[in-house]
């Protein structure tokens, strides 16, 4: 009887490892793919959920009033560092009174010709517009000048500036004075 048993067992044993071996085939080939289709759909249902609550959310006016205080701001933000292509002429007079009022001699600005407007790479709406000064003054008047013309608005970056000495062996020194500044590129460029 007992190899009776023996052979029921190898029977039943290779009766579960060929039904073992069916149902891997099966998940292989019918329910992985489905579980991997599954998670698929679930995340472009994820996605299309953060898409619908963030169109919800900038329907609410509290949002709408939230951007559009945040581009004033950014815009306010903008008018402190460029100015406008019309503005460039006010700048020139704007520079010439501060230099009156630092009362420095010789006082002489003109436009760089050659890179005036000149593009900015990788910046589709401001340009830099250079400016050269020069004048005559010591120490203090240069110091003074040039920290007028830094806390100026819009902000007036000193690119590189020179002192010559004064040949009379007076304080009024010769100076020269490369600035730049960013203006705003207009709508049709």
């Amino acid at each position: 009887m007992k190899p009776n048993y023996k052979k029921h067992f190898t029977t039943a044993a290779l009766i579960w490892a060929g039904c073992l071996v069916l149902l891997s085939f099966v998940y292989m080939l019918v329910l992985s793919p489905q579980n991997k289709s599954k998670k698929d759909i679930e995340k472009q249902a994820y996605e299309k959920r953060q898409i619908y609550n963030t169109a919800l959310k900038a329907a609410q006016e509290k949002t709408k009033r939230a951007i559009k205080k945040q581009i004033e701001d950014l815009e306010s933000s903008l008018a402190r560092f460029a100015i406008d292509g019309e503005d460039s002429a006010n700048l020139i007079f704007d520079i010439s009174q501060i230099a009156s009022e630092k009362e420095v001699g010789a006082f002489s600005i003109g436009e760089k010709s050659k890179r005036r407007g000149s593009e900015i790479p990788g910046c589709n709406y401001i340009s830099e517009h250079q400016i050269d000064i020069s004048f005559t003054g010591g120490f203090n008047q240069f110091a003074t000048l040039l920290n007028a013309l830094e806390r100026h608005r819009p902000v007036v970056f000193v690119d590189s500036f020179s002192i010559s000495r004064s040949d009379k062996g007076d304080t009024n020194h010769r100076v020269g004075m490369d600035l730049s500044v960013f203006v705003k590129k207009g709508q049709d460029s």
